[in-house]
């Protein structure tokens, strides 16, 4: 055991200042790539957490608005990142929509990165060719109920009800990639 042992009556890190507020600020943007909300919730609890010791109150907005003009911080590319991240894994435009609302994305952005229906196709083929569901499956499913069970899977994903009911009722993976890649999906 170490001889070095924490003094007991240090309670803590000390209350942070403007100077450690904006160190904090700034290796929390060159560390993460954030948005807005994300960096100004982050400061906030390192102000619950440690205190301020600052005259005023602490500059958060400020330290967030001036992170967001010099680039540090920019909300369409980390909504574009995620979104394109999410759709790639497999997941559904409103799945998509939901996570870009959790970090704080204003509605525009969401709407401005919302997948267009090639692309939302290709993420529900994504997904049901990693689960298996439909075409590819191992085995052919013929079960009503396990059909059921895959188009909710498909639909908690955040894929509508039509694409997911296309995809696991389809019996012709190929024909399925080139419903994905056409351009009107019909």
């Amino acid at each position: 055991m170490s001889d070095k042992r924490r003094n007991p009556h240090r309670s803590g890190p000390p209350p942070l200042n403007s100077i450690r507020l904006e160190e904090l600020a700034l290796a929390y943007v060159a560390r993460f790539a954030t948005t807005q909300a994300k960096l100004r919730d982050y400061l906030q609890r390192k102000l619950r957490e440690r205190g301020w010791d600052g005259e005023g109150d602490a500059p958060v907005e400020d330290l967030v608005t001036r992170y967001a003009e010099k680039g540090y911080v920019d909300d369409a590319s980390w909504a574009r990142m995620k979104a394109g991240s999410l759709l790639r894994s497999g997941y559904g435009a409103r799945r998509v929509g939901e996570a870009l609302g959790q970090a704080g994305v204003a509605e525009d952005l969401r709407d401005d990165t919302r997948p267009g229906p090639a692309e939302q196709r290709r993420a529900a083929l994504v997904l049901a060719r990693r689960r298996r569901f439909g075409p590819f499956a191992v085995q052919a499913v013929d079960d009503i109920k396990l059909r059921d069970k895959q188009i909710a899977a498909m639909l908690r994903a955040g894929h509508p009800l039509d694409i997911a009911r296309r995809i696991v009722e389809s019996e012709d993976a190929d024909a399925l990639e080139e419903w994905c890649e056409s351009e009107f999906g019909d």
